[in-house]
């Protein structure tokens, strides 16, 4: 597996969005030139000082129609062949729930699979993570539609959510995975865990969650904090997902001090300048 020196620094992850879809405007299917936009995206992304680019071609908002494997695998297949024949200096994972299209992807080059259902929605995925040796992000996930709320400005959200107690069903939920992983021979250096913050949670819990998320390191392995543009903060501060870079750059620094490995973002360069920041304070 392609790994990094966790501990050492806060990493960027960029996230590229093959949808049409996207709840932050920026899904690349719709541009003219789809492979042409990509390319230029990733080596902006790069530059700005992204060490992971993140490919994904299902839309995972509250309220998203789902797409057949087929059908994601011909929008991200394109782009991750792309992407590895410019031999960039970065991991390339693949944004996907479906074993079918990480094992494509793979093949096409991407280095970790990023599995927003913890391997819940595929057995299979765990058993193809093991084969490649690949990377995995296991990230807890208790969507429902019947609890996503949408309004038109402010976008999707969810409400009424019940935990018996947060961290620890979600800290349980995912060692859970983490077994299903291990059971599959993934092995334990190849596992990084996201909390899901946006995924099935509220606004408070989704906060709660942010400001525990150092709990969470007792579990043993790299955290990713996924919070860019998302909805509790623009039901925090009332803006759309256009206006919400300083509510994502407040939530990624309070993320780096309370643990975060890998940030998961939009917007690239001033993440990457304020983690530099709060790692030359913190670290």
């Amino acid at each position: 597996m392609k790994s990094l020196p966790f501990g050492s620094r806060t990493f960027i992850m960029g996230i590229l969005n093959v949808t049409p879809d996207s709840f932050s405007g920026d899904g690349l299917l719709n541009t003219t030139d789809l492979l042409q936009a990509a390319r230029q995206q990733a080596l902006e992304f790069v530059a700005a000082g992204a060490d992971i680019l993140d490919i994904g071609g299902e839309s995972t908002r509250p309220g998203s129609q789902p797409v057949s494997a087929d059908e994601e695998i011909s929008r991200v297949l394109p782009v991750i062949e792309m992407l590895a024949g410019l031999d960039l200096d970065v991991i390339l994972s693949v944004d996907t729930y479906k074993s079918e299209v990480a094992e494509a992807a793979l093949l096409a080059g991407v280095d970790w699979i990023n599995d927003v259902w913890a391997l819940r929605a595929d057995p299979r995925m765990a058993d193809v993570a093991a084969r490649f040796n690949a990377g995995l992000i296991l990230m807890h996930n208790r969507s429902r539609p019947s609890n996503a709320q949408l309004e038109e400005r402010l976008g999707g959200r969810y409400v009424g959510m019940h935990y018996d107690n947060l961290l620890e069903d979600i800290q349980r939920e995912l060692m859970e995975s983490v077994t299903t992983a291990r059971r599959a021979g993934v092995a334990d250096e190849n596992l990084i865990l996201d909390p899901g913050i946006g995924f099935g949670k509220t606004v408070e819990q989704n906060l709660e969650i942010l400001r525990r998320l150092d709990e969470f390191k007792k579990l043993g392995f790299p955290l990713l904090l996924g919070v860019s543009r998302k909805s509790f903060i623009g039901y925090t501060l009332n803006l759309p997902p256009d206006q919400r870079l300083e509510g994502t750059l407040a939530a990624c620094v309070i993320g780096i001090q309370r643990g975060a490995d890998i940030l998961r973002v939009h917007d690239v360069e001033p993440v990457a300048r304020a983690a530099r920041m709060a790692d030359a304070i913190l670290r």
